[in-house]
């Protein structure tokens, strides 16, 4: 008997890319904290926008990712990702700033554009966006949900063959 197993469904990856990129939100900002101010209490924040913001970014990352990996290297990929993110961050930012909701300002930066933007995270989000490539996406789409199986049983099957997993 051979079981079918589907790839996650697009709000399956959305979900877990917005979690993700709350997460990491959470940490950079308690380790920017960490650096800027030496505070061991490592407060990290964001703002619930950031489920939205990064969940909806990195799918269209995923289909920027299936479309460019065979076409460019991993550096030109990683930046027009982080072209791409900036692009959002602003759009974003300015969208929420009309409803007094951007939860960012890099006005106190040197190279920033109207607060919603700044140069010098240039390296952190390229850096981020090779990290989202190759550890986040890749590992997503492998990701596989089994219809038949029953939460918490371990499946006796481990054999996988044309996207199907052998069972005994």
């Amino acid at each position: 008997m051979m079981t079918t197993v589907e790839p996650l469904s697009t709000l399956s990856r959305w979900y877990l890319y917005a979690i993700h990129g709350y997460f990491c939100e959470v940490m950079f900002t308690a380790a920017w904290e960490f650096v800027v101010n030496f505070n061991w209490k490592f407060p990290g924040v964001t703002s619930v926008w950031a489920l939205f913001i990064y969940g909806t970014s990195i799918l269209i990352l995923e289909k920027m990712y299936l479309y460019l990996k065979d076409k460019y290297n991993i550096f030109a990929r990683c930046l027009i990702y982080t072209l791409w993110t900036y692009i959002w961050e602003f759009t974003t930012g300015l969208v929420l700033r009309q409803f007094n909701a951007c939860p960012w300002d890099y006005s106190q930066f040197d190279f920033d554009f109207m607060g919603l933007v700044t140069l010098e995270y240039a390296i952190p989000w390229f850096c981020a966006s090779l990290i989202v490539e190759q550890l986040v996406i890749r590992n997503t789409l492998r990701l596989r949900y089994d219809e038949r199986a029953e939460p918490g049983i371990a499946t006796t099957a481990a054999v996988y063959a044309n996207g199907h997993i052998k069972t005994n």
